[in-house]
C-alpha cells in the first residue's frame, strides 16, 4: 500500500466516524435553537434529549442512532483530477470497512432475498464539478426511518407554485412523529425523476443553516418551513412549535412538458461529513 492509499484509508475511516458519531455543526446550532425559542414543556424536553445523546455520541464515539443507515457516498471531482472506477471502488470499499471497525450496524440486503445483512453495497454518485479543488468525498448514512418517507410527483407543467408546497407539506404530514421529527427537508425540483430526487439529497448535504443564494428559492423555502411547523407535530411527535428546522431546495432545467419534485425527508439526526482529497 503506497502512501496515497494510506491516506486515503485514513481520511476514510475518520469520515465513517464523524458522519455517525458527531452531530453536524449547523444542525445543532439549529437544534438549539429551537430548544431556547420552545415554550411547550414535552416538545422542549424532546429537543433536550437529543441534544443530550449528541453529547453522548461524541463522548463515548458511538453512533448518533442505532439505525445507521445506507451509506451515500457523494465524490465530486474538480478540475484536472484523474478519477477512475478503481478509485471509487476503493472509497466503497474503505466506508464499508470503516462500518465494520467501528461496530456499526449490517443494514444492507438483497432488495428481494433479503439474507443476513451485509456491510457491502455503499452507493455512489460521481460529479466533476470545476470550483471543487481536488476530489471532495461526502459520506451521507440515510437512515430508512425517514427515507421510506420519501415522496416524488411528476407535476403538470401548468401546476402552480401553491400545488408543489402543498405537495411538499403534505409528504411532511405523511412522515409523520414515527420519521423522529424535527425534520430537515430537502427539495428537488426540475430534470427528470431520478435528477429531482438526487437533487433532494444534495440539498441535505449542504448546510442547512445559510440562506439561499437564489432569493426565490429563499422566499419558498421560508414559506414552506412556516406551513410545516403550523402541522405542529413536533419534535418526537410531542407538538410544538418545531416540526422541521430547515427546507433545502435545489432546482435544475427540465422538460418543457415536465415538472418533477422530489421531497427527501432526514430526522433530526441528519448525519453526512466531508473530506477532501489530492491525487
Amino acid at each position: 500500500m503506497n502512501k496515497k492509499q494510506k491516506e486515503l484509508r485514513e481520511k476514510i475511516k475518520k469520515l465513517v466516524k464523524e458522519a455517525n458519531f458527531s452531530l453536524r455543526v449547523d444542525l445543532k446550532k439549529l437544534i438549539s435553537d429551537a430548544f431556547s425559542r420552545e415554550t411547550k414543556k414535552m416538545p422542549r424536553q424532546a429537543l433536550g434529549w437529543i441534544l443530550d445523546n449528541a453529547e453522548t455520541a461524541k463522548k463515548n464515539k458511538v453512533a448518533l442512532c442505532q439505525d445507521t443507515g445506507l451509506p451515500i457516498v457523494f465524490i465530486e471531482a474538480g478540475r484536472k483530477q484523474e478519477i477512475d472506477s478503481s478509485l471509487i471502488n476503493t472509497i466503497k470499499k474503505e466506508v464499508s470497512r470503516g462500518y465494520k471497525d467501528n461496530y456499526l450496524r449490517r443494514s444492507i440486503v438483497d432488495p428481494l432475498l433479503r439474507r443476513k445483512p451485509k456491510y457491502q453495497g455503499v452507493i455512489s454518485h460521481l460529479q466533476f464539478l470545476p470550483k471543487v479543488k481536488g476530489i471532495r468525498i461526502t459520506l451521507f448514512p440515510k437512515g430508512f426511518g425517514s427515507e421510506n418517507k420519501t415522496q416524488l410527483k411528476m407535476f403538470n407543467p401548468t401546476a402552480n407554485i401553491n400545488q408543489i408546497e402543498d405537495f411538499i407539506v403534505d409528504a411532511v404530514k405523511k412522515a409523520g412523529p414515527e420519521s423522529c421529527p424535527p425534520f430537515f427537508v430537502g427539495v428537488g425540483i426540475g430534470g427528470t425523476s431520478d435528477q429531482a430526487l438526487f437533487l433532494a439529497k444534495k440539498a441535505l448535504i449542504n448546510r442547512v443553516d445559510l440562506v439561499n443564494p437564489d432569493k426565490y428559492l429563499n422566499t419558498l423555502e421560508k414559506r414552506i418551513l412556516k406551513k410545516i411547523n403550523k402541522l405542529k407535530i413536533g419534535p418526537m411527535g410531542f407538538g410544538g412549535k418545531f416540526t422541521a428546522l430547515a427546507v433545502k431546495i435545489k432546482k435544475c432545467p427540465t422538460h418543457i412538458a415536465g415538472l418533477p419534485v422530489g421531497v427527501n425527508i432526514s430526522c433530526h439526526a441528519l448525519r453526512s461529513a466531508s473530506t477532501v482529497i489530492k491525487l
